[in-house]
């Protein structure tokens, strides 16, 4: 996996701002601001997260998610960012996760929506759903999809992943469960999402890296990795993911104890679907903060 110091990145914003235009009309997957084929990722960490207890900072995650999605799409400002993912006429949906053990936390959400808002969407154009999406107005007439939810390790597809986010969006969620849900990189075919997404945040505030029954959050398979990564490239984004909560397990469990059952789903998303890259080799990979067991 490819990483960027902060030097190069200087080099080539101006680059990256010239194209933030292609942005809008290629949200899922963006070449390389140095012009190869490559999907870039941001991992951003930050120690401080849960300086205060157990619930995130609020202002610490809006700084997170503010530098990130400024490296992201190499502008200097959060303003200038977003202006580049989001534009006033958008009416806008933020999928995000509502699974109680381990939702997308409002600090999370709260802050994606004001970005939205800070853009000059009005705010009856905005709306955070998850379960309801299909019956919800806003998500209806959407132009521009958000897809934010937390990595955990999952009974039906491995882990549950920002591909995985968009079942909401079918008509019969357990059609896609078969293998390990490995057809669920054809979700972003279906016309409530298809060419709509402009970012995905998979949320590491707290991953769960192992479970011991469908459906249950075990706090004890848990910890506070206290970061996010983002990116226009959904698959590059999960794949990423998917090897922290694998060196997680591996450092765990003192052995390579694989997924049960297999995260197919990633790979097939990129070989299959043609999604994007789930190769680290082809991954711009941006750490920014907090780096002592990043694990990537």
């Amino acid at each position: 996996m490819k990483t960027v110091t902060r030097r190069e990145l200087l080099k080539k914003t101006a680059i990256m701002a010239a194209g933030g235009a292609i942005l809008l009309n290629r949200p899922v997957c963006t070449w390389a601001i140095d012009g190869s084929a490559s999907s870039r990722v941001v991992l951003i960490r930050n120690q401080q997260l849960y300086a205060g207890g157990d619930t995130p900072d609020a202002a610490v995650c809006e700084q997170m998610i503010d530098e990130a999605v400024c490296r992201l799409t190499g502008y200097k400002t959060p303003a200038e960012a977003w202006a580049s993912i989001i534009k006033p006429s958008d009416t806008v949906g933020i999928k995000t996760n509502q699974w109680n053990g381990l939702p997308t936390p409002p600090e999370v959400n709260e802050t994606l929506k004001a970005r939205v808002l800070t853009v000059g969407v009005p705010e009856d154009r905005v709306s955070v759903d998850d379960r309801g999406v299909k019956q919800n107005p806003v998500f209806r007439d959407a132009t521009a999809l958000i897809n934010t939810r937390p990595m955990r390790t999952h009974a039906w597809s491995g882990v549950g992943t920002l591909l995985k986010n968009y079942i909401m969006f079918a008509e019969k969620p357990s059609d896609y469960h078969e293998d390990s849900c490995s057809v669920l990189g054809s979700l972003q075919e279906l016309p409530m999402v298809k060419g709509k997404t402009r970012l995905h945040i998979l949320v590491m505030f707290t991953p769960q890296f192992h479970h011991v029954a469908p459906s249950k959050f075990s706090e004890e398979y848990s910890w506070k990795y206290n970061g996010l990564l983002a990116g226009f490239d959904p698959v590059a984004v999960d794949s990423t993911g998917l090897r922290i909560i694998e060196a997680k397990r591996r450092e765990y469990f003192k052995e390579d104890r694989p997924l049960n059952p297999p995260a197919k789903h990633i790979a097939a998303a990129d070989t299959r679907y043609h999604l994007g890259t789930s190769d680290p080799s082809k991954i711009e990979l941006i750490k920014l903060g907090w780096d002592e067991n990043s694990y990537v």
